[in-house]
């Protein structure tokens, strides 16, 4: 495995439960740090959908590894942020048999 070019920022941020003061919640993003990272897109995809076509993008997001339980080690539940672009994390797994890299599998999800 080649060195990766860890050259864009991301935030790395996690879904918390708010209170909406009527009994309920409402799910909010809480950053939890910017992580250096190398983004390499995939295969991109179209189908039709009823009323609009639907496209959608992989990648594969390489980060510095980090313990166990660390708030710098991403999990499946959270996301990273590039500006207005998110991208939602699918999987986890280490990127090197040294474990210094992890790779992110991820979708770009469209913010309204």
């Amino acid at each position: 495995m080649s060195v990766p070019q860890l050259n864009r920022a991301l935030v790395l941020e996690t879904a918390e439960r708010v209170a909406d003061g009527a009994g309920g919640h409402v799910l909010s993003w809480m950053a939890l740090g910017t992580l250096w990272a190398e983004v390499k897109p995939g295969t991109g995809r179209e189908r039709a959908g009823e009323f609009v076509t639907l496209a959608s993008v992989p990648y594969r997001i390489t980060v510095r590894a980090a313990p166990q339980g660390s708030t710098r080690r991403p999990r499946p539940d959270q996301r990273f942020r590039d500006g207005d672009r998110v991208f939602r994390i699918l999987a986890v797994g280490e990127a090197d048999p040294a474990g210094l890299y992890l790779t992110c599998f991820a979708q770009e999800q469209v913010v309204a």
